[in-house]
């Protein structure tokens, strides 16, 4: 039975009202909420010390790369002294830090010959971004990755193999499960961040991560809808200590991000379709002394998802130490060492 013009109206004027109350309330988070504490001393957070006490003797130079914006972005490279087939092993940062983190290792790993290491910093971060703690869209950082790994290949790269610590390693996870996740070859996850709510993230990352909740939901509510225009709002700071900050390395520093760079940094919400991309092989590295994250918990995580991963735990390591302790340097060095060589 037709639905009378009345009744057409009412409902209609309903829907508009559902709209407009959802609307109203994913404003009203946003409004009411105050921008992510700034950084500074933790009650908690991250030990710094060894990121701090790092010998950066040898850096390479930076170099950039054209990105599919046109944007040139930054990275170091470390030549492999043997063959390694071509390999090629990309690094990804962490949350407020930016590639040097991996400079002990990325000298390591080439040095033995098992790979070129490639160490970007993302956009949004390092010595000299063009905005800091901030992209252009949500999903860009996957397209930068992309693009870096296609320059690699028109150089005449190899497999290649992604890596990332901590947030770096959910960045991983993200690019996995996108559309650009077949440019990878082989994956490594070093203390990985899956989500605020996996059972391996501990409360606030351990004291490191700051957010603006209520901001984060509306936000998140306004996306659902199509609404981005406010995604350049900062929605998270990080305690970043004022070792980091007033040392020589402390402009370098990012310690807030947007929206749209913070979701771009992680795994999807649905993140157990992420970790089941990873059908490649992938090392998973942490530490039992981890600050943020509960090492114990990273395999029966992933494990229910992918049958690709290997996991290691090494005793005694932290959060930050992960990335230049010699025994998670010998783990890597052994997984890569045991991947085949040749062509994809």
């Amino acid at each position: 039975m037709a639905l009378s013009a009345a009744v057409l109206t009412r409902l209609v004027a309903g829907a508009g009202l559902a709209v407009a109350g959802y609307l109203a309330v994913a404003l009203a988070l946003v409004a009411s909420s105050a921008p992510p504490r700034a950084a500074g001393p933790a009650e908690g957070g991250l030990d710094f010390a060894a990121a701090l006490a790092a010998d950066l003797d040898g850096l390479p130079p930076r170099l950039t790369y054209a990105a599919r914006d046109g944007t040139a972005l930054p990275y170091r490279r470390y030549p492999s002294t043997g063959a390694a087939g071509g390999r090629a092993l990309v690094l990804v940062h962490g949350s407020g830090w930016h590639g040097m983190q991996f400079h002990t290792m990325a000298q390591a790993i080439a040095g033995r010959g098992l790979a070129d290491v490639v160490v970007p910093d993302l956009r949004g971060h390092g010595a000299t971004p063009a905005r800091r703690g901030d992209v252009d869209h949500i999903g860009q950082l996957e397209e930068d990755l992309a693009d870096l790994i296609a320059m690699l290949r028109e150089r005449g790269a190899g497999p290649v193999v992604l890596g990332g610590h901590s947030s770096g390693g959910g960045l991983v996870v993200r690019f996995a499960g996108g559309a650009e996740g077949g440019a990878a070859d082989a994956f490594v996850l070093m203390a990985p961040f899956l989500r605020h709510d996996a059972p391996t993230t501990r409360p606030n990352s351990g004291g490191w991560a700051r957010p603006a909740v209520r901001r984060i939901v509306g936000l998140s509510m306004l996306n659902a809808v199509g609404i981005t225009a406010l995604n350049h709002l900062p929605v998270i700071g990080f305690a970043m200590p004022r070792a980091v900050l007033d040392g020589p390395l402390g402009d370098t520093a990012t310690t807030a991000y947007s929206h749209r760079l913070n979701v771009s940094f992680a795994p999807r919400a649905d993140y157990a379709s992420d970790l089941a991309a990873l059908d490649r092989p992938f090392l998973l590295l942490a530490g039992t002394d981890d600050e943020a994250f509960f090492a114990a918990r990273y395999e029966q995580t992933i494990a229910p998802h992918t049958d690709a991963g290997t996991y290691r735990l090494l005793p005694g390591v932290g959060h930050l130490g992960l990335v230049g302790d010699p025994a998670a340097i010998d783990a890597l060095a052994g997984w890569l060492a045991a991947l085949p060589a040749g062509e994809r």
